[in-house]
């Protein structure tokens, strides 16, 4: 395991431009630094790399960047915490909706820093014996949006030597970092670099935090986090964030505790690129100032038709986004990669019955959820993984006409950044695809 700071230069010629709520929000100054942590698997020749970044979602084009340097893998996945404190690295969030917010150098430094990374994880190599445990806390996770579903369970994996010492801890758990809120404007990790810190002096050992299933709208608690004398903390105080990253890390403490002995070979490797449409208007604009910069195809009615390329102004067409979904069987443990804010609906098929009669499709087909998907039960979700294309809504939870579900006189927050309605289903069903892809089998549409 290893870790690098990809904390970006503060330079009065060259704002950094915060990410994950309003637009024109410019660093000015660090508070906590900026990482990027990778664990290296290796069973016999392969050989492969899970890597997470304190940044709001890294995209496709930079992922596979990152994989063109470090060939030699048989696959390198990376993972964003979805850090709303640190730079922007998509374009939405610049001085202005007209100027985009990436930094193209600071893109090119989080490429190499992070194969940087994974050569010092591979160098640091050593035999290890695995062990999977959770723990779970619903109370640890706020959810402002109906119906109330939450992925309350934290996952992770303990790696120890042959004497019994931690030589690694990887972490999962389902939580937007934005603990300190929109009116920080220093540079910071938010609650998961709490968490690390609590954990590597528990344990004396590196640890990896990644984010998992994070949309629908799981963030820290109101009303929950207090101070050693009751005072109670809240949105916007950095010893918010702070107290909150050491109550998840109690919590890691608990599944580690808890863990039993795992295999994590061989490694198999399944991964489908598929194309989604994008309906947002938001996206669509984004594209047509300039602002996001990745590429854009046509839409041929099929996840697996890449379409060709599309100009920006290409607004009378109808555009889609490449994308990935992947599914790696490590030995005995299943890790689901998925590529956005996936709600906790699709982690464990907890649907609202009956559905709202208000939302847009409530006729539509139920995707299969996570753990259903999963042949097994012992598994890591990794959300934003090599990419991140918005909130994966269920289907007949879609709600953006009137009238609207619960009775309310607007739409809720999400669909407003999410690609379409259709991004949910295709997503689960990719990632039925490539379980089944494993298994010699194509999972039934």
């Amino acid at each position: 395991m290893s870790e690098i700071d990809i904390t970006p230069q503060l330079r009065d010629d060259r704002p950094v431009w915060l990410a994950g709520y309003g637009m024109g929000r410019a660093a000015t100054g660090v508070h906590d630094p900026l990482m990027a942590r990778c664990v290296v698997l290796q069973a016999g020749d392969q050989r492969l790399a899970l890597v997470s970044v304190d940044l709001i979602g890294v995209q496709l084009p930079t992922v596979q960047a990152i994989r063109q340097r470090l060939s030699k893998f048989d696959y390198v996945m990376v993972s964003s915490t979805h850090n709303h404190e640190g730079p922007d690295v998509i374009g939405i969030w610049g001085r202005s909706p007209v100027h985009g917010g990436v930094d193209p150098e600071y893109i090119r430094t989080v490429v190499a820093r992070v194969v940087q990374a994974v050569g010092q994880a591979t160098e640091a190599l050593e035999p290890v014996t695995a062990a999977y445990g959770t723990a779970e806390d619903e109370t640890l996770l706020g959810d402002s949006r109906l119906p109330k579903v939450r992925d309350g369970v934290l996952r992770l994996l303990v790696f120890r030597r042959g004497d019994d010492t931690p030589a690694g801890l990887l972490v999962q758990w389902n939580c937007h970092p934005e603990a300190l809120g929109a009116d920080n404007t220093l540079l910071t990790a938010d609650f998961p670099a709490a968490t690390v810190a609590a954990l590597r002096k528990q344990y004396g050992c590196p640890v990896a935090y990644f984010t998992g299933a994070i949309g629908g709208l799981m963030a820290p608690p109101n009303g929950r986090i207090r101070d050693d004398d009751g005072t109670l903390l809240g949105e916007g105080e950095f010893r918010y964030a702070q107290r909150y990253g050491e109550e998840v890390a109690r919590l890691a403490a608990r599944a580690v505790a808890s863990a039993e002995p795992i295999t994590l070979s061989p490694l198999t490797v399944a991964s489908r690129s598929i194309v989604v449409p994008v309906h947002n208007p938001l996206y669509r604009a984004a594209w047509v100032l300039g602002v996001a910069k990745r590429p854009i195809h046509a839409w041929q009615g099929r996840p697996e038709a890449v379409g060709e390329p599309l100009p920006a102004v290409a607004l009378g067409r109808e555009m889609a986004v490449q994308t990935e979904v992947a599914y790696l069987k490590l030995g005995q443990l299943h890790v689901a990669c998925i590529p956005g804010e996936l709600y906790p609906e699709l982690v464990y098929g907890r649907y609202q019955s009956p559905v709202d009669p208000h939302a847009d499709f409530p006729n539509a087909p139920l995707e299969r959820p996570v753990a259903d998907i999963l042949p097994g039960d012992r598994w890591l979700l990794f959300g934003l993984a090599n990419d991140e294309i918005g909130y994966l809504i269920p289907r007949r939870q879609w709600d953006r006409a009137p009238p609207f579900c619960y009775g309310r006189d607007r739409g809720q927050y999400g669909e407003i950044n999410s690609c379409s309605a259709a991004a949910a289903p295709i997503v689960m069903q990719t990632l039925a695809d490539c379980v089944g892809q494993t298994q010699g089998e194509r999972s039934p549409r």
